[in-house]
């Protein structure tokens, strides 16, 4: 049994930035992954041409800026080396291929009781923690829908983050699934490498550019969000004009407002918007099931297609190693807590990383966790 005052699960973004801010108040903590690298969501996970949809200065970490000549936008590249760079500044050293199979809140001696697996040597392993962190992430497992027929698609079927780039599927017909971030910028990808692409959108979205998001974000500072809204929604209609004759239709609820209430992001245009109006790229609506390689949609139309990109997110699972965690998590391992309340629970239980606020949601995450833990250390100690 090792003993430890803090325990953090998890060594992506969340992980490292709850360790840094630790370090800084000289509080000691172990930090386990269950992958054999930090972050590897960004290093393993991520299409190429992937670079941060906010400007640099919403996407950093406690304590450590960018460099002075960083673009404004980081590409995927440099944040997996600032990421490197914050592990060697705060010296991280995250205890690497570890799996925590339980966590149990013990009663009696008012700390966590966690069982871990060292997956090299199969051993098991046992910690004792005052704190628990979970940084483990919204991104953990594959969230792929159940679609009649999926089955037997006996064309190739895969996850956004096994997707690296369009270029092994030129003059394929493609079919993208989502249309987060994601999957707009995946569409864009295939058709820039010349695949038929086609994109299911079934719920309104917000398209925006960048520049209207970094803008957006920085007059909210200043301005009533329902203000800032009016302004993005109508450079947006400027910018794209009427989207909805492409199959694209707009929230009723302004852009900011809706990231602030459900946590759902605007989609940030790469150029997807230009080829879907040039007729590129197709948008259709749900699908209602799939016979061989033709995929029906509920509209009627029946198409056929040599791939199918997922691009319908992540779900969590910690809750599938997490017990005693209802104080802070529901059922689908989201904080039950509305932001900016939702990253503590019960028994000196806290999360990082979970609220659907980016690179800056993380930072206040972290910072928060860590002096919350300070005062509970000093009122124990005083």
């Amino acid at each position: 049994m090792e003993n430890v005052a803090v325990l953090i699960v998890g060594a992506g973004p969340a992980g490292l930035a709850t360790a840094a801010c630790l370090t800084q108040f000289s509080i000691p903590y172990v930090i386990v992954e269950r992958e054999d690298c930090s972050a590897s969501l960004w290093r393993n996970r991520a299409y190429d041409r992937l670079k941060l949809h906010l400007a640099k200065e919403f996407c950093e970490l406690p304590h450590m800026s960018y460099p002075v000549d960083a673009p404004t936008y980081i590409p995927k590249a440099l944040f997996v080396k600032y990421l490197d760079d914050y592990i060697m500044r705060f010296n991280i050293q995250p205890k690497y291929l570890t799996s925590v199979e339980s966590s149990t809140y013990d009663n009696d001696n008012k700390c966590w009781s966690i069982v871990a697996r060292d997956m090299v040597e199969s051993t098991t392993m046992n910690f004792s923690a005052k704190f628990l962190v979970v940084a483990s992430g919204e991104n953990s497992a594959e969230n792929i829908p159940v679609i009649p027929g999926l089955d037997g698609f006996p064309g190739e079927a895969i996850h956004s983050s096994r997707y690296k780039s369009g270029k092994s599927f030129s003059g394929k017909s493609v079919l993208v699934i989502g249309s987060g971030n994601s999957g707009m910028e995946i569409a864009y990808d295939l058709a820039t490498h010349r695949a038929n692409t086609s994109i299911v959108i079934r719920s309104p979205i917000h398209v925006m550019t960048k520049e209207l998001i970094r803008l957006g974000m920085t007059l909210a500072h200043h301005l009533p969000l329902n203000l800032v809204d009016n302004l993005l929604v109508m450079a947006a209609k400027f910018i794209f004009g009427d989207l909805s004759r492409n199959g694209i239709t707009m929230p009723k609820m302004g852009p900011m407002m809706l990231k602030s209430k459900t946590g759902r992001s605007s989609v940030i245009d790469v150029g997807t918007c230009w080829v879907n109006k040039k007729g590129i790229i197709q948008v259709e609506g749900s699908i209602s099931k799939i016979m061989g390689n033709i995929v029906k949609f509920q509209s009627g139309d029946e198409i056929s297609f040599d791939a199918i990109v997922f691009a319908t997110g992540y779900k969590s699972t910690t809750n599938v190693w997490l017990k005693n965690g209802e104080s802070m998590l529901n059922d689908n391992g989201l904080p039950t807590k509305d932001y900016p309340n939702h990253w503590k629970g019960e028994n000196q239980l806290y999360c990082a990383g979970l609220a659907r606020r980016g690179l800056a949601g993380i930072a206040a995450d972290a910072n928060n966790i860590a002096n919350d833990i300070k005062s509970v250390i000093s009122s124990m100690s005083g």
